[in-house]
């Protein structure tokens, strides 16, 4: 009893120490990369001329907008145009009441006509005491006072047409009118309103046709558009400046740069550019927003990878370069221009290196690894010795 007890001990303990050997080497197995390289998809960096199309966050801003304002004090007593309409340079739109600036006008016209007499009638005294002077038959004196007369009178006739040209111009102000073609907004005033000259708001008018978007462009992109500004206009058949607007529509009508600002922005490295659009349906509005979309070609050829290869953490990016040794460093990259699957390095990488663009999940900095497409067709050494044997 005792023999057999102990046998059947010991073959159970072999069992157990064959299963165990069995499951580790079934865990190596599963993962490859504990005992060996890692498999991974290996592509080198290529170096292309680049073209594509860089997209830039832009408002709508109108060429020429300004606030109309009261110059005269009165009463609003006629809107002349519905909110929202499109004016004409010169059209009346709003009119302040007039009785008062009307009563000057006139005033001041009687002024100037009494003026303009008394000016008559000293400068006839004036010839006559000429003549008489001539003949010893006045004092000179008499003729003295009637020059000092006349002088005067040359005075308050300009000073009356001072106060006319005034009067007629408050009353003339007293009627607003549209400094521009454009668009006018939404009246801030309604009839029958008390306007104060200067400082009552009464609307806002912008042009529209054309309009333009203001958007930011890094500084080292400042000389392609001034290129792009010093090639004048835009063509509908090639154009390199279109607007996308909101849900992925493209504007029908392409742009051209208008304006450069005068500084770049220190603070984020940045200068505004403005570029126009021809706006004849009013599509456009200020205060939209939209996306600059401009065509480019680099001057030289660029790093390019798959997008794919890139991995991206708190805002980081990162690639995995492989290398001589079969392990991978983890290489922080700045990203330029996105094509399609593939992206432009702007900084990090150079062509000919070798990099992981697929696996990436599984590595580690320092990592062994091995490109899978030199694995394939290679069979286990244990199915090749059997397959020899049939």
């Amino acid at each position: 009893m005792n023999r057999n007890l102990i046998h059947f001990l010991a073959v159970l303990s072999g069992s157990l120490v064959l299963s165990s050997c069995g499951n580790k080497n079934q865990q190596g197995q599963q993962r490859p990369g504990a005992g060996g390289p890692i498999p991974v998809a290996i592509a080198p960096v290529s170096e292309e001329i680049v073209r594509g199309i860089n997209n830039f966050p832009g408002t709508v801003v109108a060429l020429n907008q300004t606030e109309l304002r009261a110059e005269v004090n009165g009463y609003i007593t006629a809107i002349l145009v519905p909110d929202g309409a499109t004016v004409t340079k010169g059209q009346k739109l709003y009119e302040i009441d007039r009785t008062r600036y009307q009563a000057a006008q006139e005033q001041a016209k009687a002024n100037l006509a009494i003026a303009e007499a008394n000016l008559n009638k000293v400068n006839r005294d004036v010839e006559r005491y000429k003549r008489l002077a001539e003949q010893d038959a006045i004092a000179k004196q008499t003729l003295d006072y009637a020059m000092t007369d006349l002088n005067n009178a040359q005075a308050q006739v300009t000073s009356a047409k001072a106060a006319l040209t005034s009067a007629t111009t408050d009353l003339e102000r007293s009627v607003i009118r549209a400094p521009f073609s454009g668009t006018i907004g939404i009246s801030q005033v309604r009839a029958g309103a008390l306007v104060s000259a200067g400082t009552t708001l009464i609307n806002t008018i912008s042009s529209t046709n054309p309009i333009a978007v203001d958007f930011a462009v890094n500084e080292r992109d400042i000389k392609q558009f001034v290129d792009l500004q010093n090639s004048g206009a835009a063509s509908l058949k090639d154009s390199v400046i279109t607007l996308q607007l909101s849900g992925n529509n493209t504007y029908e009508k392409p742009g051209r740069i208008t304006a450069i600002d005068r500084a770049v922005d220190p603070s984020t490295g940045t200068i505004t550019v403005r570029a126009s659009f021809e706006n004849p349906d009013n599509v456009l509005r200020a205060g939209m927003n939209a996306n600059v979309l401009v065509a480019t070609t680099s001057t030289e050829k660029m790093p390019v990878i798959p997008y794919k290869a890139v991995i991206e953490q708190l805002g980081e990016f990162t690639v995995y370069v492989v290398t001589d040794s079969s392990t991978v460093v983890q290489k922080p990259v700045k990203l330029g221009l996105k094509i399609a699957d593939k992206v432009v390095i702007n900084q990090g990488l150079s062509g000919g290196q070798q990099i992981v663009v697929e696996g990436t999940q599984n590595l580690q900095p320092g990592a062994k690894v091995v490109d899978q497409s030199k694995m394939e067709g290679q069979a286990p050494q244990g199915q090749g010795q059997g397959s020899s044997k049939k």
